[in-house]
Formats: structure tokens, sequence, C-alpha cells
């Protein structure tokens, strides 16, 4: 730690140096270049900032390198938001936004109902009784991508050249010649060339050897610490400094973007105050699992639990490294699967820190997610490593900051949780669930008194963690004096059974998939995997029958385990050649299986599922196909396929034919998509992408739905797409709640509604004439496809959420 210490202060005045030198040549550069300098950019700051930005890149660079372009990117991107909080400082904005933020959260603070105003409602409030000074959102300030990626580059460029240490350093009978701490090197991705930053592994080692105790992130990568400020428009919302976009979009994607800043404010509302909904939820660290998964993590981890051990545990290969000039092609193999596999545990290992990390330092706090969205309205955390969309791991340390009693259900629904979370009884009603969970009591108790040393029955578990974490609670619980008086923190989970699904069949009102994905009421929860597993089944009989070999190689073979993943994606698009790999991949799996037959078993499976699907779901495929179809036209005609969803957020496939720019950065010529408006829609994306995009859209509809409504109520709730999350107090209305939603969704004109809006988006009225394509496109999308009847009032008893 010392030596790297040594360095550090070397490489901040060598770094230090280098910078003041190329910024001396700056002016002179561009009068003989004519190109635009980065001069300006580099004095915004003064210069010793300009290094500690450049330097932490060294302290988290992976040993196996980094994209040149990420690298350049997250430099540039650093020094913006630098630039972007002084400015703020120095225009008074922080003072009056701080003046402002305060009387919010008092109004937080107060109850969890909203009183007369929604956080956003009170926020606006606020600020126009602030009156004059500084505007809260500094505009025209937004420097472009290519700009920060040249800055980027700069820097890197500065980096390569400036830090340098002894070739000796770790091993004193080597030369003390200078050598460069960080390489420039090709490497290919498919086809493509891509540019790489490597440390040189003498630097490696000497950063795994000091194993330090400090880890740097950037603040919008860590929780916040107090409430979010509320979104109020598409650029004002989510964190206090940082600056964070409502919607995540690809580079260049200003179709969007302009279509949000045109689309009226008060048509943005409903989405902004359900993802405030969503943020102002406040959280808390499960300290003793916490403690447990931190003890296996740091006494070399565990696979069968998720908790990455080091790269020190990586397979060696088993040839020795010094005779590799006479490798076999069977050694060149081995070496390098082990090579990949150790990469694989770093970066598992890093996330793994990273998560770790973050939720011990907050173990003490409360804290909040800020959320924003992707372009089809799904909503997302903003930080980045630990949230409650992460992995089983991350899911079982976090907890509800409010608490809430138990009441008289709310400990039969911890049983129903854990028994859900095992993965067991999937088929068996909510009733038989609970009954399973107080038969074998003993063994929830006991893992909760010793989780690493009794019988270790969570372990067994499909979500060991979580389930570690509520037999906890479900222990403290039962124990305390009256269960129904306990204040739970703990969140309950209802997750949505095959969700694309459940969409096409209300859509379709389609009679025999709706039972099958829980929108009819049934005395036991349906499974569609199964029941199209059965009928792939008796489809193979018949075959069987007839004398058909595959049909009958596969006998005993067909499983839910086997085609869940196919039925899962057809709604969201898989082709017969994805759905088969995925068939395959399944089939492999199985150890008895011939392997010979793996290719025509999967053929046939996809075959038959996708028919299995078409009859249980007779109008999905039409609505599918008339999507797919009408987007297909769409793109042909020039344009980019566009809609509105029910909440009125307005939506356009980010999906173009690309030509790329170049950019030349000295170390690198860069390949850049084009952004400019010119761009052609890339037809098979637009057309094959738009049936998954259109569920997703009405997916994360009925969830904000959901989100308001809750909050109406008084409710916590979170939610992971379509699995959502509330206290055991709260899960019955929150199902309710949930239903009355999707049948109010549903009960619009939704494909009516479509079709409407993309009539007069696309085939303009009043014409006399019209090109072909125009009459093609308008039959097209007058042809609604037809449907079954409407299953409102069946719907309105059913279980939406299994």
């Amino acid at each position: 730690r010392k030596v790297l210490d040594t360095l550090r202060s070397q490489w901040h005045s060598s770094v230090l140096q280098a910078l003041k030198k190329s910024k001396s040549k700056m002016p002179k550069l561009k009068m003989m270049s004519g190109q635009n300098s980065l001069y300006p950019y580099l004095c915004l700051l003064p210069d010793e900032e300009y290094v500690g930005i450049m330097l932490q890149v060294l302290n988290t660079l992976s040993p196996q390198g980094e994209s040149l372009a990420v690298l350049a990117r997250e430099l540039g991107s650093k020094i913006y938001n630098r630039y972007i909080t002084q400015r703020k400082l120095r225009s008074g904005q922080l003072e009056k936004l701080q003046e402002i933020y305060g009387d919010y959260i008092h109004l937080l603070a107060k109850d969890s109902k909203p009183g007369q105003f929604l956080p956003r409602e009170y926020w606006e409030k606020l600020v126009t009784e602030a009156g004059f000074g500084p505007s809260l959102k500094l505009k025209g300030c937004d420097w472009p991508y290519v700009l920060l990626l040249r800055l980027g580059m700069h820097m890197l460029e500065i980096l390569v050249k400036a830090v340098k240490l002894p070739k000796n350093i770790l091993n004193p009978r080597l030369e003390p010649n200078l050598i460069p701490v960080l390489y420039h090197i090709y490497s290919f991705r498919s086809t493509w060339q891509v540019g790489l930053i490597k440390p040189h592994p003498i630097f490696s080692q000497l950063v795994s050897d000091a194993a330090e105790t400090l880890l740097t992130f950037n603040s919008s990568s860590i929780p916040m610490l107090c409430p979010p400020v509320p979104w109020t428009s598409p650029n004002f919302g989510a964190f206090i400094l940082n600056d964070t976009e409502l919607m995540r979009l690809v580079e260049g994607a200003v179709q969007q973007q302009m279509l949000l800043e045109q689309c009226p404010p008060v048509n943005l509302h409903p989405v902004l105050d359900a993802l405030n909904q969503l943020g102002n939820c406040a959280w808390k660290i499960n300290q003793p699992v916490l403690d447990i998964i931190i003890s296996i993590f740091n006494d070399k981890g565990n696979e069968k639990l998720d908790i990455p051990p080091p790269v020190s545990e990586a397979p060696k290969p088993s040839v020795p490294p010094s005779s590799s000039s006479t490798w076999t092609k069977s050694q060149k193999h081995e070496v390098m699967l082990c090579k990949k596999k150790a990469a694989e545990m770093h970066s598992l290992r890093i996330d793994a820190l990273y998560k770790l990390s973050i939720a011990n330092y907050v173990r003490d706090k409360i804290f909040w997610f800020p959320h924003n969205m992707d372009f089809r309205g799904r909503t997302y955390p903003c930080p980045p490593y630990f949230n409650h969309l992460g992995n089983d791991v991350t899911r079982a340390i976090l907890l509800f900051a409010e608490g809430r009693p138990l009441g008289p259900k709310g400990l039969d629904w911890l049983k129903i949780h854990l028994i859900n979370l095992t993965g067991l009884k999937k088929k068996n009603t909510l009733q038989e669930r609970l009954e399973y969970a107080n038969e074998i009591m003993e063994d929830i108790l006991d893992s909760a008194d010793h989780p690493l040393t009794g019988r270790k029955w969570w372990m067994n578990a499909d979500e060991p963690w979580q389930a570690l974490a509520c037999c906890m609670e479900i222990a403290k619980a039962s124990r305390s004096p009256d269960p129904a008086a306990y204040i739970s923190h703990f969140p309950v989970h209802q997750d949505g059974s095959c969700n694309g699904l459940q969409h096409y069949a209300a859509l379709g009102r389609d009679l025999i998939g709706a039972i099958s994905v829980n929108l009819m009421p049934c005395s036991v929860p349906q499974d569609v995997y199964s029941a199209v597993a059965q009928q792939v089944e008796e489809f193979r009989k018949k075959d069987a029958e007839q004398g058909v070999k595959i049909a009958k190689v596969l006998e005993g073979y067909i499983s839910r385990k086997v085609v869940k993943q196919t039925v899962m994606t057809v709604v969201y698009g898989v082709t017969r050649y994805g759905g088969r790999l995925q068939m395959e991949k399944r089939l492999k799996e199985i150890d008895e299986f011939p392997e010979e037959y793996l290719w025509e078993a999967s053929q046939y499976l996809v075959k038959q599922v996708f028919h299995g699907i078409k009859e249980m779901f007779s109008a999905t495929r039409d609505i599918q196909n008339w999507l797919t179809e009408s987007a297909k036209l769409i793109a042909q005609s020039g344009r980019t396929v566009e809609w509105v969803t029910p909440l009125g957020l307005p939506i356009v496939q980010p999906y173009y034919r690309s030509r790329p720019a170049v950019l030349n950065c000295g170390m690198q010529q860069l390949n850049l998509k084009s952004t400019s408006n010119s761009q052609k829609p890339d037809t098979v994306k637009q057309k094959n992408a738009f049936p998954p995009n259109f569920i997703h859209s009405l997916d994360s509809t009925h969830m904000m739905l959901t989100a308001l409504h809750c909050l109406r109520q008084g409710l916590t709730f979170v939610s992971v797409h379509d699995c959502y999350w509330t206290h055991a107090l709260t899960v019955d209305i929150m199902n309710q709640i949930c239903r009355q939603q999707f049948v109010a969704l549903h009960s619009e004109k939704i494909l009516q509604d479509l079709s409407d809006f993309m009539l007069e988006k696309y085939c303009s009225p009043g014409r006399e004439t019209r090109a072909l394509w125009q009459k093609k496109l308008m039959e097209q999308l007058s042809n609604v496809p037809k449907t079954g009847k409407s299953m409102r009032q069946e719907l309105g008893s059913s279980g939406v959420v299994g």
C-alpha cells in the first residue's frame, strides 16, 4: 500500500505536468487544424480536479482491460457532472433548491397518505411561491456525445503517456526501467475491431497485493440518503445534484426526446407521479442477513448460494506455462477455458463486492432509490449496483424502512411468501401452501436460529437468501406476544403469472388462454407452462402412434421445464429459430437424452409448442401478426413506429439503419452511430420489436396504475416489473387494486385506439390521391383483429397476480 501511495503521488505530478503541456499546445494546434479545440473545456475546472478524475480510472480498471469508448465516455461524463455542480453553485441554484427541498421533505415526513397535494404538485407549488431567482433547470448546457468522447480520449492519451512504474517494483532482479502502466491494444468482438485500455500485469498484481479497503463511486451510483426530488418534467427530478434523464435512451435517440419535450405536460403527470411513488419508498438494511452473507463472501464464497468465490479459487490449467510453445491444440483450449473462467469469476466477484460494500456503507442508514424508465415505460432504480431489482442476495438484505403491524392475516402471508420463494407447491392453492408452511415450522425456525450450523432447510429453496430472511421474520413474528401487533418491515412479493400472455389473453378476450394464465377464477392456481407441456405431450402421443420416430424418442422427456422459456418468450417475439435453440439447451441439460437427436427433437418441439400456444391463445397470434405487419408497412414507408400508452406516455421505437460516423481521436478512430434526423428506420427491428415493446408498454401502464391507486390508499408499493411488493398487512388490498386496474386497463378499446392513432399519424386524411403503399397501410391498420366477448365480470373476481 505504501508503494502504491508513493507511485500515486509521483503520477499526480507527472499527469498535472502533461495536462498543462497539452493545454499550452492547444491554441496553436487549433489554428493549424481548423478543428474545434478542447481547450475551453479543459479550463472549466482547476487542473488538480482533472488530474483527480483521471487517476480515479486506475483504481477501478479490471486486469482484462476496458473498452476505450466506454472509458472515454465515463471520463468525459465525470468532467461534465463536476462542471454542472460548479455551475449550479455559482448561479445560486443550489441555494434555492435547498430552501425548496427543506419545505418539501416536511410534507413527505407528515404522513404516508397524500393530503391535498401529490409530491409533484407540492414541489411545483413551492417553486412558484419561491418566486424569482435562478431557474432550477439549467437550459442548454448538455454536452454532445462526441464532445464527451473527445474529452475522455484526450484524458486517456495523457494517462497512457504520463503514468509509468519501475519494472522491478515487485521483483528486484529485473531491470529498473520505467514501463507504462496502461496500454492501448486492439481486440476483436465478432467482426468489429475494438480498442481497449489494459493495465500492465505488474500494476494489476500490485493493486491485488495491496488489497485496499476503499472503493470510490460516483454519487449517482449510491442510494440517496434523503428522499429524491420529485419528477416534475422530462428534465427535472431524481437526484439533488446530478442531472438525470427521465428516460434511458440510446445515444442519438433525438426523436423520443423531442416527443417528450413536445408532449403537453399534463399528459405526463400520471407517469411522473408513478415514478415519484416508487422513488419515495424508504429502505433499510436487514443487518443479520447481510452479516451472514459478508462472512461467506470473506470465507471464499459459495457458488451454490450465489456468492462468487475469489479468482484464487479458479481452476488452474494442468499444463505448465513455461512450455507454451509445445502445447497441443487441446492444451491450448484448456488454457483458454481456464482464462475465460477466471475472467468471469473476477467480474462476478467484483459485482458482488460492489453490492455488499454499498449495503455495508448504508447498513445503519435509511435510504431511497430514485427511479427513471426506458423508452417503453418500464421503470428502473437509478443507482445501478445495489437496488431491489438485483439478484436473490441483494433482495434478501433489503427491508422497508417503515414498519407496519402484521394484522390478522400478515403472518399467513409471510408463510405463503416463504413457500413461493422455495419454488415448491406451485400448483397448490394458497391455503395448501399455508398448511405446508405450518407443517414444516420446525425447519423454518431451525433455519432462522442456526442458518449455517443447523439443518439448512433454507439452502434448497429456489431463492435461498430471501427464504432465509423470511424464515427469520416468521420466527420473530410467531414468537412475539401478539403476532398481529408485531411491526414488520418485510416486503412480501406478488408475482404475475406469465405476464405477457396475460395481456394478450385480455386483449384478445381468449377464454381458454385466460384460464391458463390465472385471469379467470379457479379453485387452484393455473400454470400455463404445465398446460402447454401437457398439450405438446398430447400431440407427441398422437405422432408416436402414427410411427413418427422423434415423437417416440421424446417419450418421458416433455416437461414444464423444457417448454417454459419458449412459452414465456413467444409473446416477446421469439422466432422458431430462437425457440429451437432454447429447447436444445433444455434437452442438453437432461443427461439421459440421446445427443444425436438434439437438433431433430428441438425442431419438433418448437413446432409443437407454437402449435399448442396457437390453440390455447387463438386471438394472440392474430394480434401479434397484426402488430408485426403494421410495423413492417410503417417502417417500409420510411417512418418509425410510434404509439401512446393508455397513460399518455408517447413512445417511438429507436431502431435505425445507422451509417457509422468516424471520430478520429489520436489514439484510435472510433465508429459512432450517426445521430442525424435523416436516418432510415431498420425495418426488421421495427417489425420484430413492435409486439413485445407494445406489450411491455401495457405492462408498465398496469404497474403505474396500481402504484397510483396504492398511493391514494396510503400503501407502501414498489415493483420489479410484474412483481409487486408491499407490507404483509396490505397484500390483500394491493391484490384487489392490482386486479381492478388490470380490468380498468383492458376495459379500454386498446387495439382500436392504437389503430385510430396510427391511421391519423401515418395516413393523413382528406387526400384524394393516395400512393399504393398508403392504401395498403390504411387497409392493414383499419383491419383490427376480432376478439372474443368481454371478460370484465370474470376478471373482476380473478387472480391476475399469483
